[in-house]
């Protein structure tokens, strides 16, 4: 499992012209789900964005969390990180979850998140087209793969 997290000052999702989720301060996050993922990954993904420090604190240094703020979460489904590159132009999304295991995935993602952070978390509508639009904050990017732990 694959997520690309985004610190915002505000982020929001639209699908079909209709706004479904917006956020003020906190954290925007992609997830690509691959066939190999388990609730391992859900887990040590989900205890990583709730613990992760980027947030400034009364010095200016990023050591608060998005808990620690009372920063807000939206979560998106996005296939597309699971993408290969290595052979020609065309992205091969081989790796990528068939919804019958990515739904209840994300599903579950969503829910620890949610567990987590203390409150609703904001979602996307699983595949669907989305407009996703953020004003990334610092502006900071953080990429975790749950394959590649750090022990």
């Amino acid at each position: 499992m694959r997520v690309v997290i985004q610190k915002v000052k505000e982020a929001s999702v639209t699908v079909e012209g209709e706004m479904i989720s917006s956020i003020g301060k906190g954290l925007l996050v992609l997830v690509g789900i691959e066939s190999e993922d388990t609730d391992d990954d859900i887990a040590y993904l989900v205890k990583k964005i709730v613990q992760l420090r980027v947030f400034d604190d009364e010095n200016g240094v990023m050591n608060l969390s998005v808990a620690d703020v009372d920063g807000d979460v939206i979560v998106v489904s996005q296939f597309t990180l699971q993408a290969s590159t290595k052979k020609g132009n065309r992205p091969s999304y081989i790796r990528a979850a068939r919804p019958e295991l990515s739904i209840p995935m994300y599903e579950k993602f969503v829910a620890a998140t949610t567990t987590a952070l203390g409150k609703k978390v904001g979602t996307g509508k699983f595949g669907a087209m989305m407009d996703v639009a953020l004003i990334n904050d610092g502006p900071v990017t953080i990429i975790i793969d749950s394959k590649q732990k750090d022990f």
